[in-house]
């Protein structure tokens, strides 16, 4: 059972499929989309999809230039955002990136019971699940919950659920001439005060940490909503960039007060305006699932999953999409995964069904041997090109485990499993960052359940098929090698 049909339910449904397994896919909504049938606001993505790349669409290696569609095997089904775009900008606006995920739907032949409200949650004594509908009952061995984080979440100040939410900001127009102070410097914050940049007389964004620029400068989404911070550190007037905690908010006969404490210059500081606007982020809409056990992280706000995006409480209890920043690996050197956006949550979604109909439905996935020779260059591929290493670094990697008739490929898994749990010999690759935003790839091998990690050398245009690589991997799997 897959409930939602955002871009997470879909490509968990079409995993399904291409595996052979029965499923039902439940959505609240009309059509495919999820939140995008109506988010973000003001129209465009901050992920990007470039159309023209050294790599034709349907390709492997084109997925690391289109940062929007879903995945497939069948050419057809591969970039679907880019067919859709008309090219103002390489991030689709939200009726693109909604007609992509359309398109996805017909061509792959994915069926959805639209307009059926999923409403309550029973544990059966057998260890399955009855879901109950406003089309009735449904019973599953386990369910796949891609409902998103989409309900809106307003933070526990004092005051603040009287100011509006992001979800229900007016047409930048309506600001014409106001002054706006919006809680929040995330991307939702960003995005309201670069396009009431325009109209309002006065914008001030808070919240207590400052903004990581080294961190942005390093994303796989774009930055493109940061005119109000270019505004602000360059000293123009009428844009406020400030690191203060809030600690009231309150209605005045002309609009509101604000009162905040500094963070990074120490002292009160008070603001007067028209609007206050909550840009303080969404929860999952989990309705009775914490009844059921399924326990929360960040304030109740995200289920807290396994590896492989499952409870961590109620076993049978998946989730996809970018709920699945629930499970953040391994945060080496701080960095997390981009499992809040599509290009990340895509591929968590190819791993947690192929994981899921392995271990409640006996199918089990391809592992074909690796020939000896072909070892290297293998992996050498897969550390320059492969599209999951490099959108999901640190948290995704390639697996060649040693069996009894040779090296075998396991596949993308997460990194977590590979460092944390026992298991055969084996190599697994990632490509990685370190904490100054340098890019490089790593080697992790694990020889009687030791594990060893080895950081190779950067590369300024990471070709990591060269000749210094192969021989660095070659002397690190070579004992791999020699014990088959």
């Amino acid at each position: 059972m897959v409930v939602g049909s955002g871009p997470g339910g879909l490509q968990s449904s079409y995993e399904l499929k291409r595996r052979g397994v029965d499923h039902a896919v439940l959505s609240a909504d009309d059509g495919p989309g999820g939140m995008f049938r109506r988010l973000p606001i003001f129209e465009r993505l901050i992920s990007w999809t470039k159309p023209a790349a050294p790599y034709a669409h349907g390709s492997r290696e084109y997925e690391l230039f289109d940062h929007n569609s879903l995945v497939a095997e069948e050419k057809d089904l591969q970039a679907c955002a880019p067919a859709e775009m008309d090219r103002s900008y390489d991030v689709p606006s939200r009726a693109e990136m909604e007609a992509a995920l359309a398109m996805f739907v017909e061509r792959a032949g994915l069926r959805v019971r639209y307009g059926c409200r999923w409403q309550a949650t029973r544990l059966e004594d057998d260890g399955g699940f009855t879901l109950e509908t406003s089309d009735g009952e449904y019973r599953c061995r386990a369910v796949v919950f891609a409902v998103g984080v989409t309900t809106p979440w307003t933070a526990p100040i004092p005051g603040l659920e009287e100011s509006t939410h992001y979800v229900d900001v007016k047409p930048a127009s309506e600001y014409q001439g106001r002054s706006v102070f919006i809680v929040g410097k995330r991307n939702s914050a960003f995005e309201i005060a670069n396009s009431l940049l325009p109209w309002a007389s006065r914008i001030v964004l808070a919240s207590p940490r400052s903004i990581r620029t080294d961190v942005l400068g390093h994303s796989p989404l774009r930055t493109r909503y940061l005119q109000p911070l270019d505004e602000h550190v360059r000293g123009g007037f009428g844009t406020s960039i400030v690191d203060a905690s809030i600690e009231r908010v309150q209605r005045t006969s002309t609009g509101f007060s604000v009162e905040t404490r500094g963070t990074s210059w120490p002292g009160p500081l008070m603001f007067d305006c028209d609007d206050v606007i909550a840009a303080t982020g969404f929860r999952t809409p989990l309705l009775d699932l914490p009844k059921l056990g399924v326990a929360t992280v960040a304030d109740g706000r995200i289920p807290a999953q396994t590896a492989f995006w499952e409870s961590v409480s109620v076993p049978g209890v998946y989730f996809a999409g970018n709920a699945t920043q629930g499970s953040p690996g391994l945060r080496k050197q701080g960095l997390a995964s981009s499992s809040t956006a599509v290009n990340g949550f895509r591929y968590n979604a190819r791993v947690l069904i192929r994981h899921l109909t392995e271990k409640h439905f006996g199918v089990e996935p391809p592992r074909p041997i690796v020939p000896p020779d072909e070892l290297v260059s293998f992996l050498q591929r897969e550390l320059a090109h492969a599209p999951e290493l490099w959108i999901q670094k640190g948290y995704l990697c390639r697996i060649v485990n040693r069996a009894d008739d040779g090296m075998r490929d396991d596949g993308i898994l997460p990194l977590q499993i590979f460092v944390d749990e026992p298991g055969p010999d084996a190599v697994a690759i990632a490509v990685e960052m370190a904490a100054d935003g340098t890019i490089y790839p790593a080697v992790y091998i694990r020889r009687q359940n030791h594990l060893t990690e080895h950081p190779l050398e950067p590369h300024p245009l990471h070709d990591y098929e060269s000749e210094r690589h192969g021989q660095a991997i070659s002397q690190l799997v070579g004992p791999l090698l020699r014990s088959t």
